[in-house]
């Protein structure tokens, strides 16, 4: 599907509100990975010197693909723009394969025109995590905020690494301990012997809702219970992700497996 195809799909079936926040259902997850991609495409077309908010994991994968296939269709131009990422494992180098530097370069940043010096990820291996926490707080007031970021949402509703009831966790970047339902979801990416880092480097939950543009996609039945918890329960740090009701410019994207828990849409 190019571009104005999901667009054209995305057109027939958005315009729906649930709290304030957008929600686009398309009929499956590449769909609705193609119309996240084609949002990315046009913030740059729209400002070609952007900063993007990025997210690692299972979801954003299909994501950064569309995004590739745009880029060597002349349809995706990162040459001027600038990126972040949510976190990186704590104890982890960049140059481990299963750190989220390497998931980036994989998946994106070594198949379009993004410079290394453009990119930047917490430095998960630094001798001082809270003094890398810090230097990427900087980093991001000084460049930041995102234009448009990018989130996925956890089974437990964490956006970014930010885990339910965080309410005492600092303003800025800073070290989680990760919850053991994070750490699950996450050993399919590490081999049999080795061991999902117990902590990791995240933005905060107020430093994602500073983008001026959020799209959260989520796919698949898995995810339905806890969009459905975000989208139309309170807003709380008991779920992370209800945080996006707060935000004046958040769109849901979903497929029709993870928008399976919503309630009716009232004619």
């Amino acid at each position: 599907m190019n571009a104005a195809d999901a667009a054209d799909v995305a057109d027939a079936e958005a315009g729906r509100l649930v709290q304030g926040v957008q929600v686009v259902i398309l009929p499956s997850a590449a769909e609705a990975e193609q119309h996240v991609a084609t949002l990315f495409a046009e913030q740059l077309r729209r400002k070609p010197d952007s900063v993007l908010g990025l997210a690692t994991g299972g979801t954003p994968v299909g994501v950064y693909r569309a995004l590739v296939a745009a880029h060597r269709l002349g349809e995706a131009d990162f040459g001027r723009a600038r990126t972040f990422n949510l976190d990186e494992y704590a104890g982890v180098p960049s140059a481990h394969p299963q750190s989220y530097a390497a998931y980036m370069r994989t998946h994106l940043f070594d198949l379009v025109n993004l410079t290394p010096d453009r990119t930047h990820l917490p430095e998960g291996d630094a001798a001082n995590a809270e003094d890398a926490c810090r230097l990427y707080d900087a980093l991001y007031r000084y460049y930041g905020p995102a234009d448009l970021q990018l989130l996925g949402i956890g089974l437990n509703g964490h956006i970014g690494f930010n885990e339910p009831g965080f309410a005492s966790a600092p303003g800025g970047t800073h070290v989680v301990r990760l919850d053991e339902s994070t750490r699950r979801a996450n050993a399919r990416f590490f081999g049999a012997d080795e061991q999902v880092p117990e902590y990791a480097l995240t933005m905060s939950a107020g430093r994602i809702l500073q983008a001026r543009s959020i799209v959260l996609l989520a796919t698949g039945a898995a995810k339905a219970a806890i969009v459905a918890r975000a989208l139309e329960g309170p807003i709380g740090t008991d779920c992370p992700a209800s945080l996006l009701q707060l935000h004046p410019d958040a769109t849901v994207v979903l497929d029709r497996e993870a928008a399976g828990a919503l309630a009716p849409e009232r004619g």
